[in-house]
């Protein structure tokens, strides 16, 4: 993302704009990420990642994921220019390196990293088993089902209902402004990843999607961790369903091959899901993958 595209599409106020302007238009215009604001106080980063939100309050900033290293000193040298505030919490939807890799760019900066109990468990797993522990910057704060504080105007409520992705996703919803950021419990019209080494099960993610459908409404706008190529990270109530339904969908299927007595092999040489033709491109074969496993599972 070129910088004056960042300009261009960053609406922080007048002031904070010139402010930005200042600081940047001096530099060489190559920067790959995006700041986008879905309104005068929460945006969305993207570069290389699931998708990062935040809400700048009055007092205060909060983050909503940190993509790799990288990635999260860009953002938080943007929001430097933009504001004086403190970042004061940082969110992790769950563990996946895509989510909190770059939570050691926040070290000595955010006073706190809040996750879903078990997504800590599994980001401190698998950084054992990766020898990275030194990379980490763990939350020392976790919830279980419900979690809410208010800062500002805003009041931030994070929902656990259940496996989906993994067993620990967190969706963050800004109440105020009615934005939910779904981490990686969407993936809008890309094929996702299913986590079973981390509790991941899409019976039960489909349960999750019907019960956030069931919590927000048709007025809430969405965050996603991931979108295919020409669709975008933000949607509707509508994306949720078509996800919910593609889930069913590859489910269907491939409980539909193992009756035929189609191997596993067979099932992954599949190159599209019936009923999920909007679904494309590489990747097919994790779904096919999980699907066939959590089917033929004994557990």
């Amino acid at each position: 993302m070129h910088r004056r595209s960042f300009i261009h599409n960053t609406a922080f106020t007048v002031g904070a704009l010139t402010l930005i302007q200042k600081k940047l238009l001096s530099s060489l215009f190559d920067d790959p990420y995006k700041i986008t604001m879905l309104n005068k106080h929460i945006g969305i980063f993207t570069e290389k990642g699931g998708t990062i939100g935040f809400s700048l309050g009055k007092t205060e900033i909060v983050v909503v994921d940190a993509q790799f290293p990288e990635q999260s000193k860009h953002l938080i040298d943007a929001l430097k220019y933009s504001s004086k505030l403190p970042i004061n919490l940082l969110i992790n939807t769950h563990h996946h390196a895509d989510h909190t890799a770059g939570n050691i760019s926040f070290k000595g900066i955010v006073q706190h990293v809040l996750a879903h109990e078990n997504s800590l468990k599994n980001q401190k797993t698998v950084a054992v088993a990766n020898k990275s522990e030194d990379k980490q910057l763990y939350p020392d704060e976790t919830f279980t089902t419900d979690w809410s504080q208010k800062t500002g105007k805003e009041n931030i409520q994070l929902h656990y209902y259940g496996a989906g992705h993994t067993n620990g996703d967190a969706i963050i919803h800004f109440q105020h402004a009615n934005i939910a950021h779904m981490g990686d419990l969407v993936f809008n019209r890309r094929h996702p990843y299913v986590d079973r080494s981390a509790g991941a099960n899409m019976k039960s993610w489909m349960i999750v999607l019907d019960r956030a459908q069931n919590t927000f409404d048709t007025n809430t706008k969405f965050i996603f961790g991931h979108a295919a190529d020409g669709y975008d990270v933000t949607g509707k109530s509508d994306d949720l369903k078509a996800f919910r339904d593609y889930l069913g969908s590859v489910l269907h299927f491939v409980e539909g091959e193992i009756k035929a007595g189609k191997s596993k092999d067979e099932i992954l040489k599949n190159k599209s899901i019936p009923g999920a033709e909007q679904w494309k491109g590489d990747g097919i074969e994790r779904p096919l993958t999980a699907a066939y496993e959590e089917l033929t599972s004994n557990n």
